[in-house]
C-alpha cells in the first residue's frame, strides 16, 4: 500500500510505503517501534558535468537533484537529522545498517558515533562487475561500504551467527562480501527502457543483511525506499517493512514490485538457533546432576594442568579456587577464558571438553520439563 500520512500515531504502520520527506515522516513514527533500519541515503557524489566514456558516449551516472547538497555542512545536517530520528524509533535492542561510498561513509560513521550508536562492523561489498574508471586518473571504484551499528553499546542486537556460518559453508562469515551490482532481469526499467532508479541495490545484499540481523516477524524500516528492494526481500523472508520515499514514481514502482513477491512458507524461514538464545546452564548444574562428582578431576587438553571439582561448582588448582572461567584464565595467565572448552573430563581413557556435559544437561533438563508438563496435565 502507498499512502500519505497525517500526524504521529501510536502504532507503526506495517508493510506500507509512505510518500513524503524522510525526516518529516520519520518524526511521525512512534518511539522504540522498529527492529532494524536499513538506509541507502544520498551519497552526495558531487558530480560536476557529464562523465563520458572513451568513445564519447555518456555514462548513466547519478546526477539527480536528491543527491545534490550545497556543502558538506548541509549534507551533515541532513544526515544528523534523519539518523537522530532513526535512533529514536529503534527499539532498545535495535540496529541500523547504512551503505555508502568514499564520498559519504566516513561522515556518516562520525555522525553515528556522535549520536550514540555503537558500531559493530564495517562491511565491504566488493562488486563483481563494477563500472570502469573511464578517465584513468584513479583506481576503479570496485566496492561500497556498509556500517552495521546497534542503537547503543548495551543493545542486545540480533545476530544469527550460526545461520551466517552455515550460509558460508560452515566458515565464519567475513566482513568482505562479493556480489554483482544490480543488473539483468532484477534491474527495474521504466516505460522507456531506462533504469527506474540509478542506485537500485541487489536483492542478494539485502537477503544477507536481513538474514543476519532480523528474525521472522521483525519490522524493518527503510527511510530511502527507492524502488523497494528492502521491502521485496523483507516480504519474501517473512519480515514486515516500512518504506519512506518522496518520489511518487519510485514509490509506485516499489509497490508494483512488492505486490508480485510471495512470502516463503514458515518452514523455509527456519534458521539455526543461536547459542545465545539457548537456556543458560551453569557448571554447578553439571555437579548437581551428578554428571561430575565433587572430587573428580578436570584437565587442560594436554593434561599439564589438573584441577579438582568442588561441591559448589568451583574448581581448585594448587591454592587457587574459582569458577571454570576464572581458574582457566588464571592457570594460563590470561584475562579471560571460556572454561567450557578449556577444561576436559576423562571418559573411556580419552579427554573430552566439559561442553559436552553442558549439552547433555540441556537435553536432560528439557526432557524433565516436558515430563513435568505432561504430569501436570
Amino acid at each position: 500500500m502507498v499512502l500519505r500520512r497525517s500526524p504521529k500515531s501510536a502504532r507503526s504502520p506495517r508493510n506500507q510505503i509512505i510518500i513524503g520527506d524522510c525526516i518529516k515522516e520519520l518524526a511521525k513514527l512512534p518511539d522504540a517501534s522498529v527492529d532494524l533500519v536499513f538506509a541507502d541515503p544520498p551519497y552526495n557524489l558531487q558530480l560536476e558535468g557529464e562523465l563520458l566514456r572513451p568513445n564519447n558516449t555518456r555514462v548513466d551516472g547519478v546526477d539527480d537533484d536528491w543527491d545534490r547538497f550545497e556543502s558538506f555542512g548541509d549534507y551533515d545536517a541532513f544526515c544528523r537529522a534523519w539518523l537522530s530520528e532513526c535512533r529514536r524509533v529503534l527499539k532498545p535492542d535495535g540496529a541500523l545498517w547504512v551503505i555508502g561510498s568514499y564520498h559519504n561513509i566516513f561522515r556518516l560513521g562520525a555522525i553515528l558515533q556522535d549520536l550514540g550508536f555503537w558500531i559493530l562492523n564495517d562491511i565491504i561489498w566488493r562488486k563483481v562487475n563494477p563500472m570502469p574508471n573511464f578517465r584513468g586518473r584513479r583506481f576503479t571504484n570496485a566496492h561500497e561500504t556498509l556500517i552495521w551499528a546497534s542503537r547503543d553499546q548495551k543493545s542486545r542486537y540480533t545476530f544469527n551467527y550460526e545461520s551466517l556460518k552455515a550460509l558460508n559453508d560452515d566458515l565464519q562469515m567475513r566482513s568482505d562480501w562479493l556480489f554483482p551490482i544490480c543488473s539483468g532481469p532484477e534491474r527495474l526499467k521504466d516505460e522507456g527502457g531506462r533504469k527506474a532508479h540509478p542506485t537500485q541495490k541487489p536483492e542478494a545484499l539485502l537477503h544477507r543483511i536481513l538474514l543476519a540481523s532480523t528474525n521472522p516477524g521483525d519490522l524493518v524500516l527503510d527511510p530511502f525506499f527507492g524502488t523497494g528492494t528492502t521491502g521485496a526481500v523483507a516480504k519474501r523472508l517473512g519480515r514486515s517493512y516500512i518504506g519512506i520515499e518522496r518520489d511518487e514514481d519510485y514509490a509506485n514502482a516499489a509497490h508494483e514490485r512488492i505486490a508480485k513477491v510471495r512470502t516463503l512458507p514458515a518452514s523455509a524461514l527456519e534458521t539455526l538457533p543461536s547459542k545465545r538464545s539457548e537456556p543458560r546452564v551453569p557448571f554447578g548444574t553439571i555437579v548437581e546432576l551428578g554428571m561430575l562428582k565433587p572430587g573428580s578431576a578436570l584437565f587442560d587438553q594436554r593434561r599439564k594442568i589438573r584441577a579438582e571439582v568442588k561441591a559448589d561448582g568451583t574448581l581448585k588448582f594448587q591454592k587457587t579456587q574459582g569458577s571454570i572461567h576464572r581458574l582457566g584464565a588464571h592457570v594460563q595467565g590470561k584475562q579471560a577464558c571460556n572454561g567450557w572448552t578449556f577444561w576436559h573430563f576423562e571418559t573411556g581413557g580419552q579427554l573430552k571438553p566439559i561442553d559436552e556435559l553442558r549439552e547433555r544437561a540441556k537435553q536432560h533438563l528439557g526432557l524433565t520439563r516436558m515430563q513435568s508438563l505432561a504430569a501436570a496435565e
